[in-house]
């Protein structure tokens, strides 16, 4: 560590806010304090008005991925609104809305961060919690809390026009869905599947729709058929059934996988045309085998995508406000969330979970 970085956690003013947070794998969330900096001459202070509940949060809180710092705040789906600017910021004013995503900086300097894809910094980017806070030191602090404060190039900006609850979950899962499909091209005359209709996978039924694809959504739940119609998609077809799956074989160019469970990834591989490619967005905890031939034939690809860059977070959040696309969502107060944990592990959510943050004044 530097000493200009030395002085300045030194000399960084705090202040503190309510939040909710578990101090181990197997505790429940709970009110906890913690320490925002004051803002510095980039920063923005947001008073959050919503947040969404992510799979991901399930898994960091759990520590399924093995690598969280605990206390743990968690939420990086954060809607609020500017209640601070420091002297250097350009794009917001006090009272304006904005948005916080799943990163608050990065090192903008790799060849990564200049290409405007700093989620996939090669320093690694600074996750908007359970990273290393730079200026305070310990690890980064979420969104179920009060308030939050971020560098302005790190932060969103959202329409007034739009359902606040509703586009909170569009700061993950809609530019978890939206990325991938841009990427590859996803577009009209284009047979695009969707494997999984949850929080990530209802997102992009509506995305890939929105982009003129023909939509094909893949289910292991026949009682999810009405909702993935009324979503956007032009077929549904039941992942159980062999012969429903042996009718699409080898005849879609893109399917996004959703799922974050244990899943036979190899039978979803066997439908995509030449050169298709199947990309993974769902993170299971258990690695996928997958068959090399399944590859070889059909010169299939199998990939992967995690969020986006801050540009195009930007742009997915402008698109989806000029489309009407937002996310269906179960608004909560705080003090439901151990209980929405418990309903999220058993898909009993339609589709996302979003915090009411003014119950944390309760």
């Amino acid at each position: 560590m530097s000493a200009s970085t030395d002085s300045l956690l030194a000399s960084t003013a705090t202040k503190t806010v309510r939040s909710w947070a578990t101090q181990s794998a197997t505790s429940p969330l709970a009110p906890f304090s913690i320490r925002r900096r004051h803002p510095l001459p980039d920063d923005v202070v947001i008073d959050i008005l919503y947040c969404g509940v992510c799979h991901s949060d399930l898994h960091q809180v759990r520590n399924e991925w093995h690598n969280t710092i605990y206390p743990v705040v968690p939420g990086h789906e954060i809607v609020g609104r500017v209640v601070k600017t420091g002297g250097n910021v350009k794009k917001f004013k006090v009272g304006d809305l904005a948005a916080v995503g799943c990163m608050v900086d990065s090192c903008r300097a790799c060849s990564s961060c200049r290409r405007g894809l700093e989620q996939y910094c090669e320093n690694s980017p600074t996750f908007t919690y359970n990273s290393a806070d730079k200026h305070l030191g310990g690890p980064t602090f979420g969104g179920y809390a009060e308030s939050i404060v971020v560098d302005e190039a790190f932060t969103l900006k959202i329409s007034s026009a739009v359902n606040l609850a509703a586009t909170a979950p569009l700061l993950c899962a809609g530019i978890t869905t939206y990325s991938p499909l841009r990427h590859w091209k996803v577009g009209p005359g284009q047979k695009v599947g969707i494997v999984g209709l949850g929080g990530l996978g209802h997102m992009g039924v509506k995305l890939a729709r929105a982009f003129g694809a023909h939509v094909v959504l893949f289910t292991t739940s026949p009682g999810k058929t009405e909702d993935a119609l009324r979503l956007g998609a032009h077929e549904v077809v039941l992942s159980k059934s062999g012969d429903e799956m042996r009718k699409h074989a080898s005849s879609f160019d893109f399917i996004l996988d959703a799922v974050s469970a244990t899943h036979d990834i190899n039978a979803y591989i066997s439908l995509l045309k030449l050169d298709g490619t199947l990309t993974l967005v769902g993170a299971p905890e258990l690695p996928l085998p997958v068959s090399a031939f399944n590859l070889l034939f059909g010169r299939r690809s199998f990939a992967g995508s995690g969020i986006g860059g801050i540009a195009e977070t930007q742009e997915m959040l402008d698109f989806c406000a000029a489309h009407d696309i937002a996310s269906d969502v179960e608004i909560i107060a705080i003090q439901q969330i151990n209980e929405a944990y418990d309903r999220l592990l058993k898909g009993d959510v339609k589709y996302r979970f979003v915090i009411d943050m003014a119950s944390l004044k309760q």
